[in-house]
Formats: structure tokens, C-alpha cells, sequence
């Protein structure tokens, strides 16, 4: 009986000593198992690491080809094309070859061109004209061409003639410029036609109740045509609603704050319950009309003008605005709208050619069909587009005539090209006049130093040498 306990307690012994060793040699080969995967995977990362760094290697191989290959290509365009330089960041655009008809230039803004044999026009954007940085010593064959569609206020130096002749082409509002952009604010003939926003008359009578027969909407509060000085005394004859920052005493919806909404359709419905709308401008410059003007013919109101001298010129047919120039005084202004208000045939005289869709002023419709851009029209270029293809269409015509042994054409801009008189102050009666306000003071000392700055900013020019800020102010401050 003792013998057999023994015999069992050694095979006891021996099945926990097997299992203690089995335990203890699978144990080992994990941890080999462990280490061969890890001695692996450190071979395979090393491989891998060689690999990719040798990656690059090959990568930046295939980049310096392709960035040789491209390099080669541009210096080969470059030495092809003509280089028209923005010396204003206006398009963003650091290298583009662009097509304009049968001809092609380089458009860049990139002024590391400025030197290249190939550069041949630098283009500018008249908000942008500074004369703490210009292209010069002027080459004889450089061209300069000036974008500016905006009023003097932007910028008075180039409203001089000493300035505005020192470019060979421009693009600015004023039909006498190279490329006219009188129409930039209207689409189409298509849109002063249309009737969706036209509110029946019976209907805008009925609307007379609350609402006032004249309706003004700015938040540029005393530019350089002095509006404002004008409307207040207008103000003190006839019910206006001023709806902007300027004169307000009605609020727009809050949604329309925005001056962004001012082309928005809720904004558009509740100016088209006006009979009558301010429309002016900020600056009094010949052809210098903006959508003040075409806004509110488009919505079948009639506006009541002030603005550029010659909008006569423009105006859909002979009776489709009031023009407050025909008035001596505000106060007759106000004794004409009250009987135009309360006589519908007298009122209706000046929408009959948008209910009839007839526009008669040729001027109009051939500047709308003859224009080499579109406005918000995807199928046409943009007045951008027509410049820089301006400018490289008349650098390739003088190309051609070199190459047959003929002298270039030189084109030179006029005063005419940017016309607009010194901004005057409105003298009404004294009792309601505001102060001067320093903003109106403004305008007119500007206007005068920009004389004198057009002056000195020509005679450094035509130095054709680069000059110092101090030079230019020292010249301008002279005695």
C-alpha cells in the first residue's frame, strides 16, 4: 500500500515537472518567436527606411526634369510672347499665357520680369497708382496702360493732365478712352426692358400712404459731389426716406443691412414701391454713371439725377429721368416731383419706354453691342479680360511693324480720358446747413495738392530715373 502512494506521488512529481518544462519551452519559443519577428520587422523598416529615402532621391529626380522641362517650356514662351507686367496686384495672376484673338502675351504680376527683354507694357490699376514704387528708367519700348473705373475719390493724381498723359492706353469710364467702360454697371439692353420688378402704378398711389414719393439709399456719406448737402435741403420740401447711413430715417429689414444686399431681390421689391429714387453719384465726372443711375430703370422707377454733366447722352429715351441740373434750387426740384406724384399722366410720361420696351438713344444701344466685354455675363469676357487683350493686341501690331522695318505706333492718352471738374460745396440756407465737415473740406484741399502732385510726379517721371519719397514731397511742398 505504501509502495503504490509512492509510485503515485512520483508520477505526480514527474507530470508537474513535464508540465513545468513543456510550460517553460513553449515560454522560450514565444520569446524566439518574439524575436525573430522583431529582428523582421526592424530588417523590413531598415529596408523600408533605405527605400523610401532613396525615394526622394528618384522623386526629385523626376522633378527637376519636369521642373527643367517646364522652365525650358516658359523660357521658350517667354522668349515667344510678349510680357504684359501688372504693376498692381490687381489679377493675382503670377504667369498666364493668354489668347486675345490671333495674338498672345504673358500676363503676370511678377515684377522680377521687369527687366526681361520681352517685358513690353506694364499695366496698372489706378486705386493702386503709388508713386513710392514705378517701372522706371522708362524704356522707349515699354508701354504703360491704366485700368481705372473708379471715380476721383480713389484717386485725384490721375485726373490730371500731367498724370493721365503718361499712359499710352487706358481703360476707364469715359467714352473718349481707348476701352470706354461708360456701361459697367449695366448688363443689358435685355434688363432695362424687363418688367419683373415694375410695381403698377395704381399700385405704388396706393403705397403713397406710408410710404414717401422719394426714396435715397447711401452709406458713403459726403463724397466729393457734396449729395448730401443737397438732399437735406431737398429734405426740408418734400417727404424723402433715406434708408442708408446717410440722412437715415427709415430702417431696411435686417437682413438687407448689409450694403451687400443692395443687389439682393428683397432690397430690389422695396426700392420698385418708389415712384421716384436720388440717384447720385458720388463725383461729378463727364460719363462717370454707376448703377445709382441704371438701378432704378431697371425696377421702373424714375430717378431723379445727379451726376455726370453728360448723361443726356445716355438716357434710354429723352424723357426717362429727371435731371436736378435743370433746377435752380431744391425747392423747385420738390415743386416738380409733388406734381409729377399727383398727376398719373405726367408721371407716366417718364416710364412709357420701359412699358412699351422702345429705347431710342442710339448712342446707348450701339455702345451695348459694339463693347468687347460683358457684365455678370459668363459667355463674355470681363472688362479685365478686354484690357489686357487690349493692350497685347496694340503690342502686337507693333510688333508686326517693326519686323516690316516700320516705325511703332505710339498712342497717348488725353486729359479727356479721365474729366472731372474741382468739387464744389452746395450753399443752401444757412439755418439748416450743417458745419463744413472736415470729410467736405477734404475733398477740396485734396483736389488742389493733387495738382500739384500731377506735376511733380510728371516732372520726376520724365526725368525717367528712380526717385525717393522725399524728392516727390519736396517737389510738391516747393515755393
Amino acid at each position: 500500500m505504501v509502495r503504490i502512494q509512492r509510485r503515485k506521488l512520483l508520477a505526480t512529481c514527474l507530470c508537474i515537472t513535464a508540465t513545468v518544462f513543456l510550460l517553460v519551452t513553449l515560454q522560450v519559443m514565444v520569446e524566439l518567436g518574439k524575436f525573430e519577428r522583431k529582428e523582421f520587422k526592424s530588417s523590413s523598416l531598415q529596408d523600408g527606411h533605405t527605400k523610401m529615402e532613396e525615394a526622394p532621391t528618384h522623386l526629385n529626380s523626376f522633378l527637376k526634369k519636369e521642373e527643367l522641362t517646364f522652365h525650358r517650356k516658359r523660357k521658350w514662351e517667354l522668349d515667344s510672347y510678349p510680357i504684359m507686367l501688372w504693376w498692381s496686384p490687381l489679377t493675382g495672376e503670377t504667369g498666364r499665357l493668354g489668347q486675345c484673338g490671333a495674338d498672345a502675351c504673358f500676363f503676370t504680376i511678377n515684377r522680377t520680369y521687369l527687366r526681361h527683354h520681352m517685358t513690353k507694357a506694364f499695366l496698372f490699376y489706378g486705386t493702386d497708382f503709388n508713386i513710392d514704387s514705378l517701372p522706371l528708367p522708362r524704356k522707349a519700348h515699354h508701354d504703360w496702360a491704366l485700368f481705372h473705373e473708379e471715380s476721383p475719390k480713389n484717386n485725384y493724381k490721375l485726373f490730371h493732365k500731367p498724370v493721365i498723359t503718361l499712359f499710352n492706353y487706358t481703360a476707364t469710364f469715359s467714352r473718349h478712352s481707348h476701352l470706354p467702360l461708360t456701361t459697367q454697371y449695366l448688363e443689358s439692353i435685355e434688363v432695362l426692358k424687363s418688367l419683373r420688378y415694375l410695381v403698377p402704378l395704381q399700385s405704388k398711389n396706393k403705397l403713397r400712404k406710408r410710404l414717401a414719393p422719394l426714396v435715397y439709399v447711401q452709406s458713403d456719406c459726403d463724397p466729393p459731389s457734396d449729395r448730401d448737402s443737397y438732399v437735406r435741403e431737398l429734405m426740408a420740401y418734400i417727404e424723402v426716406d433715406s434708408y442708408g447711413e446717410c440722412l437715415r430715417n427709415k430702417d431696411l429689414p435686417q437682413q438687407l443691412k448689409n450694403p451687400a444686399s443692395m443687389d439682393a431681390d428683397g432690397f430690389y421689391r422695396i426700392i420698385a414701391q418708389y415712384k421716384f429714387i436720388l440717384a447720385f453719384e458720388n463725383a461729378v465726372c463727364d460719363d462717370y454713371i454707376t448703377e445709382k443711375f441704371w438701378r432704378p430703370l431697371k425696377l421702373g422707377v424714375v430717378p431723379v439725377y445727379y451726376g455726370s454733366p453728360s448723361i443726356t447722352d445716355w438716357l434710354p429715351s429723352n424723357k426717362s429721368a429727371i435731371l436736378v441740373s435743370e433746377f435752380s434750387h431744391p425747392r423747385e426740384l420738390a415743386t416738380y416731383i409733388r406734381r409729377l406724384d399727383s398727376d398719373d399722366g405726367l408721371y407716366e410720361a417718364y416710364v412709357e419706354w420701359k412699358l412699351k420696351g422702345e429705347i431710342s438713344n442710339q448712342r446707348l444701344l450701339t455702345a451695348l453691342r459694339e463693347r468687347k466685354w460683358g457684365v455678370q455675363d459668363v459667355n463674355q469676357d470681363n472688362y479685365i479680360d478686354a484690357f489686357e487683350c487690349m493692350v497685347c493686341t496694340k503690342v502686337w501690331d507693333n510688333i508686326r511693324l517693326q519686323e516690316k522695318g516700320l516705325p511703332p505706333k505710339r498712342w497717348e492718352a488725353e486729359d479727356t480720358h479721365l474729366s472731372c471738374p474741382k468739387p464744389t460745396v452746395f450753399a443752401f440756407s444757412p439755418l439748416r446747413a450743417p458745419p463744413l465737415s472736415s470729410l467736405r473740406e477734404m475733398w477740396i484741399s485734396s483736389f488742389e495738392q493733387s495738382k500739384k502732385e500731377a506735376q511733380a510726379l510728371r516732372w520726376l517721371v520724365d526725368r525717367n530715373q528712380n526717385f525717393s519719397s522725399q524728392e516727390f514731397w519736396g517737389l510738391v511742398f516747393k515755393d
